[in-house]
């Protein structure tokens, strides 16, 4: 089993003795062959729809409840997962607030899992992922905004620097309110 790495940081209101511990997806793999892991992904409905790793359970970050989420065991620890590791690091926090003694979450989510070469399920009929929904739609409001403002009226250009401020927050901050709002939609909450 590969090494486990505490988080740097816990705040005042965990247990001291609380730990939030990030393991490889070799890690993983390893006790998913023995049976020895349950796999719980934070990510919304549609993605979770769209691509995951075999067994796991959905409960999204957006509705995330730490009380429906299975109790570990020393034989089978509880393993929270992402796409790329930031919203799991928000539901680990939240299960230690909730009293947890410890957390563990997939190291990089679910692109190390597939760039680890491990299979992962889905169903093709599944909405696009939400980040693909955001693009899609900031795109096409920068691009609206730049074509208006050069060809209709300049103030139209404030609607491409407002997008762009809001891409500029979510890369700083990791929290993007595009697509929360996306995840709220009833398509992709399936």
């Amino acid at each position: 089993m590969a090494p486990l790495s505490p988080s740097p940081s816990v705040p005042s209101t965990i247990a001291a003795d609380a730990q939030s511990l990030t393991w490889t997806a070799a890690t993983v793999q390893s006790l998913l062959g023995r049976g020895g892991a349950i796999l719980v992904d934070v990510r919304e409905r549609g993605e979770f729809a769209g691509e995951r790793i075999g067994g796991a359970r959905s409960l999204p970050l957006s509705s995330f409840d730490p009380a429906a989420v299975p109790l570990d065991t020393p034989e089978r620890p509880v393993v929270i997962y992402c796409q790329g590791g930031r919203r799991s690091q928000q539901a680990a926090q939240k299960l230690l607030e909730a009293g947890r003694d410890r957390v563990i979450q997939l190291d990089g989510g679910l692109n190390a899992w597939k760039e680890a070469g491990y299979p992962t399920e889905g169903d093709r009929n599944a909405p696009i992922s939400i980040m693909r929904q955001v693009q899609i739609i900031a795109g096409s409001l920068i691009l609206t905004g730049t074509l208006l403002g050069a060809f209709v009226a300049p103030g139209f250009l404030v609607l491409s620097g407002f997008v762009g401020a809001g891409l500029f927050y979510a890369g700083a901050s990791g929290n993007c309110m595009m697509a929360t709002l996306l995840a709220k939609l009833p398509y992709n909450r399936r």
